[in-house]
């Protein structure tokens, strides 16, 4: 890879600055693209970005940046995007800083900041350079998710248009499944969350490299409606713990079963209030499935435990055999789903042999 420095005024950076769907994110004089394919949405927080532009202001040095060189000519950010906003955007008027936008400045203030010069190596090799080189120098900032790592690996026209539907603020999916999805869509969780339900237990990397070449993502954007329109009509009440449940997987097992929503709401209403189940997210697959795991049971306390040891004397009631306290694990006499409870009433010390011929295991 060759790699040389270059000084670059402020002026010339924000020369031609774009931002929006149809031209991307430019500037440079519409020569640098600022947003590549595999780099993420502005993530700065308001106290990063106003750190940049008083570092400007002072004349302090910013940390170097790195603009890869296309066949073209034309160039692309590969480090230093956040910066890069943060500047472009103050000088556009996009935001003010302790109530002062770039406007608002004395002519040789902002004089000052269009003549600041920024230190850029321009880097020309293979795209597989550039991207080894991306995530190499990308270590020691903010940290990049696995997911933007595929979308740089993965870069086309299928992943921009995934990205349209998935990563934007107050993209199309925020908008339909907030409510249901965790993560953010700038930092591309729903994106990989969604590509992971519709692989259907193939890697979310095959996926991707199979699809890369695709003219667009309408396949997995029309899939993605479905899994969220069949949640809102299997279970049309809302909670708060539908929030953290992996959807897709349950929408590719029981889509095609009859289910009764009123029947299930039950279920769930009942399963809510029961204290023996800490994990309440569970309940949503657990009524689908009868999986008691999903439910992360409260387990027996240690003083529960103790108190059926002693009750029994140490003897397992299966094996008729004594045991120390270690080698012995607590077992619900009543078990859970025929309405028994995590109390001490109900715990009986079995020997491990007996507890786990009893539990299937």
């Amino acid at each position: 890879m060759k790699i040389e420095l270059h000084e670059i005024k402020v002026n010339q950076l924000c020369e031609g600055f774009e931002d929006n769907d149809e031209a991307g994110v430019v500037g440079y004089g519409g020569k640098l693209d600022i947003r590549p394919p595999y780099q993420r949405e502005f993530i700065y927080k308001d106290k990063q970005r106003d750190a940049v532009i008083d570092t400007v202001r002072k004349n302090y040095p910013l940390n170097v940046m790195y603009w890869a060189v296309r066949e073209d000519g034309k160039l692309e950010v590969i480090d230093g995007q956040q910066r890069t906003l943060s500047i472009c955007q103050y000088v556009n008027g996009d935001f003010s800083i302790a109530g002062l936008a770039f406007h608002n400045l004395k002519d040789d203030q902002q004089q000052q900041i269009l003549d600041y010069k920024l230190m850029v190596y321009f880097c020309s090799g293979t795209d597989s350079e550039k991207l080894e080189w991306f995530k190499t120098i990308n270590i020691a900032g903010e940290e990049l998710t696995a997911q933007e790592l595929r979308n740089a690996v993965y870069a086309g026209p299928w992943t921009a248009d995934a990205k349209r539907y998935f990563s934007k603020t107050g993209c199309a999916a925020y908008g339909l499944a907030n409510d249901y999805l965790r993560g953010s869509p700038i930092r591309q969780e729903y994106l990989e969350e969604a590509i992971a339900w519709h692989a259907a237990g193939g890697t979310i990397e095959d996926y991707m490299s199979k699809h890369q070449h695709d003219e667009n993502a309408g396949e997995l954007w029309h899939y993605f409606q479905s899994v969220i329109a069949w949640v809102k009509a299997t279970f049309p009440k809302y909670r708060k713990e539908m929030k953290t449940c992996w959807w897709g997987f349950l929408y590719n097992l029981f889509k095609g079963e009859t289910l009764n929503p009123a029947t299930l709401e039950k279920q769930i209403a009942k399963l809510m209030m029961d204290d023996d189940v800490t994990r309440k997210a569970g309940i949503y697959p657990f009524v689908l499935d009868g999986n008691e795991s999903s439910l992360s049971l409260r387990a027996f306390t240690d003083n529960q435990k103790r108190e059926a040891y002693e009750r029994q004397k140490g003897v397992c009631p299966k094996c008729k055999k004594h045991f120390e306290l270690e080698g012995m694990e607590a077992d619900h006499i009543k078990p859970w789903h025929a309405g028994g409870k995590s109390i001490a009433a109900n715990c009986q010390m079995l020997c491990k042999d007996d507890n786990r011929k009893k539990s299937g295991v």
